[in-house]
């Protein structure tokens, strides 16, 4: 599941990660005997989808090679409280030193993928795709991204360089939701083009311009399945319709219900909660 650009993108994560909390060096594992060697194990302490194996074994691969990381639960499973996640053995200031680094990464993602699963969830059955946004950690895109997937959920465009979505002022400064369409489509072949509306009458400017895929900004329930209603007259020429917006895990069913094909949100990875693991040491 990890792409090419994702799995380049973990070496220099970690590597800002640590250097961050590392500087110079761990001044508190120095206390511990050079060679103090320890067992440890990372625990559920809640439901969760796990997900930054590759982020927390990159951490002690850069600190450590000699330290050795068994995976339990692997990256998109879900394990319940008390659950072992992993089991870690060698040095113990080599552990120490990547215990809040690791445990950084796997709570983040973990809550992205877990959030991202409530969602799914939530929607099960209606036909709609749960859609990311760029609304992510600075720093993390990418490993958000690979996070929404783990959870079941669907990417949008990484960035600003991978597809095009027309906005408000973008209409403005081009004039009309047409000329917009059409400089993007003369210019862009292959890439996804969407446009953005924010009522009615600009969906049927859209639809009219032969827009493929449609944003729907902000509309009611009522609006929605209206918006819906007048797409599927266009018969061939219908495009798809994306919800946004407003969107939470209360409201995300009925938005679902309304048949709209996408519905995308920041949601599930700007407004989550670190799920609850800890790290714990075993001295035999």
């Amino acid at each position: 599941m990890l792409d090419d650009n994702t799995r380049d993108s973990i070496g220099p994560g970690v590597a800002a990660a640590l250097a961050e909390d590392v500087g110079a060096g761990d001044l508190t594992a120095a206390l511990v005997d050079a060679d103090a060697v320890v067992g440890a194990q990372i625990l559920a302490r809640e439901s969760l989808v796990v997900c930054g194996q590759a982020w927390a074994d990159e951490v002690f691969r850069q600190l450590d090679e000699t330290v050795i990381v068994d995976w339990y639960v692997g990256d998109g499973s879900r394990a319940e409280a008390g659950d072992i996640i992993c089991k870690l053995v060698g040095p113990a200031r080599s552990i120490l030193t990547g215990e809040r680094t690791a445990l950084n990464f796997l709570q983040t993602l973990s809550a992205t993928a877990t959030t991202t699963a409530a969602y799914v969830a939530a929607i099960a059955g209606t036909g709609a795709k749960l859609l990311d946004t760029r609304k992510t950690v600075p720093g993390l895109r990418l490993a958000q991204k690979y996070a929404v997937k783990c959870g079941g959920g669907h990417n949008h465009r990484i960035g600003l360089f991978d597809a095009i979505l027309i906005k408000e002022n973008h209409i403005k400064a081009a004039g009309s939701i047409a000329g917009a369409l059409q400089v993007a489509n003369e210019n862009h072949e292959g890439v996804l083009i969407e446009v953005e509306v924010e009522n009615h009458a600009e969906l049927l400017e859209a639809l009219d311009a032969g827009a493929a895929r449609i944003l729907l900004d902000n509309f009611s329930i009522d609006e929605l399945e209206k918006a819906v209603a007048t797409n599927r007259g266009y018969g061939y020429a219908a495009a798809e319709l994306e919800a946004s917006g407003n969107v939470t895990i209360d409201t995300i069913r009925a938005i679902a219900e309304t048949g709209v094909d996408y519905i995308s949100t920041g949601a599930i990875s700007k407004n989550i909660e670190a799920v609850d693991l800890s790290m714990l040491f075993r001295i035999d």
